[in-house]
């Protein structure tokens, strides 16, 4: 038997790509062929991810193809069409009317993959999402027989030390706080900024806020963003776009806190990267946050954006609060391992008839 997964698109620092990177990896190494086919991939990756059109040659119906199900893509088509036995993994899907006002194009992929979610009801031998949150999603459309894989995770890229230019520019005096993820409507960057505005206006003027992510193809936001910092006057605000890994991790190392205040999540990777490095989490109880958090940081269920900025600063201030709360998110950290997740996901493939 092989195990192979279909994504729709694999990019470096995408969480769904570097899950898909990982469970290949530990099905390698349980003595499973595996490979990642894709409609689109990062050119760097030309010689991991095969095309998923050239699926054809590797099916077979004693094969299991995952599919990493996220937004509506021809891949669906392929998908359905193999002969092989089939399990999805529900990443969940962001709602289209947070895209309205900024990417018509992506909001019709949103609305279509809900619609094209609904045609695999039945049609696949088992469907996972990566939290309890999916999983229900799963259920309410009728899927028959559902589970839930937490994210396969693989920490180990944050033994890399802090880059040289990024420490000279920002291992300095000034509190970091940090926010990872795309620049896109329903992450409610402009809450974080504000936030952030309110925090050093009335708590801490010697800060600094680094907003990590990709915002190509959301232009407009980003505009709309810089507009508001420029209105609000407020200072020391970093935007990096897309950055390597080394970067990345460098950024999580030099912040004191990490901030999310995202409206709709599937799961929230950056929350357990953040407990990991033992940085503090602040975060909005959005989507699957609360899940994916567990008993771990802080969570707020009310945006009163002053209480949330004097909350971070009783974080920094108060050395019991803070270790406390580191405490509470590493005892959250287990069910992110690598070997653990890998094993719950080869149960669930064989128990496949």
């Amino acid at each position: 038997m092989q195990i192979h997964q279909f994504l729709t698109s694999y990019s470096y620092g995408d969480a769904i790509g570097n899950e898909a990177f990982e469970i290949r990896e530990y099905l390698r190494k349980q003595g499973y062929e595996s490979d990642i086919f894709a409609l689109h991939y990062h050119p760097r990756f030309a010689n991991q991810i095969i095309n998923y059109l050239e699926y054809d040659r590797f099916s077979s119906p004693e094969n299991i193809v995952i599919f990493h199900f996220s937004i509506g893509s021809t891949v669906t088509r392929k998908f359905l069409r193999v002969p092989d036995r089939k399990v999805i993994i529900y990443h969940n899907i962001t709602p289209f009317h947070f895209f309205l006002d900024y990417h018509r194009i992506l909001a019709k992929d949103c609305y279509k993959g809900r619609v094209e979610l609904k045609t695999l009801v039945g049609k696949v031998d088992l469907a996972l999402g990566d939290s309890h949150y999916n999983e229900k999603e799963m259920k309410e459309l009728g899927f028959p027989r559902t589970g839930v894989l937490p994210l396969v995770m693989n920490f180990s890229k944050f033994q890399a030390p802090v880059t040289p230019i990024l420490k000279e520019l920002f291992d300095d005096d000034k509190t970091n706080i940090l926010y990872v993820g795309r620049i896109i409507p329903n992450k409610r960057v402009e809450d974080v900024l504000r936030i952030f505005h309110l925090y050093q206006t009335h708590f801490n003027p010697n800060s600094r806020l680094f907003i990590i992510g990709e915002y190509r193809g959301f232009e407009r936001y980003l505009t709309a963003l810089q507009k508001m910092i420029t209105s609000l006057k407020t200072r020391n605000i970093h935007f990096s776009g897309h950055i390597p890994e080394d970067e990345l991790v460098s950024y999580y190392k030099l912040s004191q806190v990490y901030l999310h205040m995202s409206e709709h999540e599937g799961f929230c990777a950056p929350l357990p990267e953040s407990f990991y490095l033992n940085i503090p989490v602040v975060a909005f109880d959005g989507g699957a946050v609360r899940e994916t958090m567990g008993q771990g940081g802080m969570l707020v269920t009310r945006k009163n954006l002053l209480g949330i900025a004097g909350l971070i600063d009783c974080i920094l201030s108060d050395r019991a609060l803070k270790e406390k709360l580191i405490a509470s998110q590493q005892k959250e950290l287990a069910k992110y391992q690598q070997n653990r997740t890998g094993q719950i996901l080869l149960d669930y493939l064989k128990k496949i008839p």
